[in-house]
């Protein structure tokens, strides 16, 4: 099969991968929530794209990613054009995932390197984790309060902490104050979707929850993608956790 010379991303994880595979000069269009110097056409959110934008582009390759997104997929696939879909819910799944998305664009060789190194990175955080695991609660929505899961939790263990709200997989979901309370954690990680680092961490201090934590502000980008950025969150929570 050609490799696609024409890419469309729908998913900010995605492009993320892209980039770090080296092909981010043939992507044509974008999602609004990319944050970078990419040339490419924005078109909307990722879970309402314009798609007649999108076929207006004639991409050879649109990618897309999450189960939040089966019924975008669904629907460019319904106008015959080719899709990428990446749904992974694990930290493993999401490192797979950079050498799939790497033959899906005639680059094997550099997903499977991408994939390498992403391991070995998290095997040079793994190895500077302690006997003493802090206990670590990740804030991924706000309102209501929402404990990250799918990969977060082997994302925070990788870091040397534990992790009781979420096991490794499953969809994050609303905490309760006293859930929380009773896990007493030395940790809180705010990395709200699509905010980037502009949260306050009052969020948390003046919510009237009686915890005694450390409370940090992690860009959401780290954390809350399954692409290489997730390698570099490791490493934050590593560093934060020391």
């Amino acid at each position: 099969m050609t490799p696609p010379r024409r890419i469309v991303s729908l998913a900010p994880a995605a492009t993320a991968t892209l980039d770090a595979l080296g092909v981010a000069d043939r992507l044509a269009g974008v999602t609004s929530h990319h944050r970078g110097d990419i040339d490419a056409a924005v078109l909307g959110g990722w879970l309402d794209p314009d798609l007649d934008r999108v076929d207006a582009l004639d991409p050879d390759l649109v990618c897309t990613s999450d189960a939040l997104q089966s019924d975008v997929r669904d629907a460019i696939r319904d106008r015959g054009i080719r899709v990428h879909d990446v749904d992974a819910t694990t930290l493993p799944e999401a490192i797979e995932g950079f050498a799939a998305l790497g033959a899906a664009v005639g680059e094997s060789e550099a997903g499977e390197r991408l994939a390498a190194r992403s391991r070995e990175r998290l095997d040079r955080v793994r190895a500077r984790a302690t006997d003493d695991a802090p206990t670590v609660y990740c804030e991924e929505w706000a309102d209501p309060p929402m404990a990250a899961g799918n990969w977060v939790p082997e994302v925070v263990a990788a870091a040397g902490g534990e992790y009781p709200f979420v096991d490794p997989g499953d969809r994050s979901r609303a905490v309760s104050k006293a859930t929380v309370e009773a896990a007493d954690p030395d940790h809180v990680v705010l990395h709200l979707c699509g905010q980037g680092t502009d949260v306050d961490p009052a969020t948390v201090t003046e919510r009237g929850w009686d915890i005694d934590a450390a409370v940090h502000v992690v860009d959401d980008a780290l954390l809350n993608q399954p692409s290489p950025n997730l390698l570099d969150g490791a490493k934050r929570l590593a560093d934060l956790f020391e």
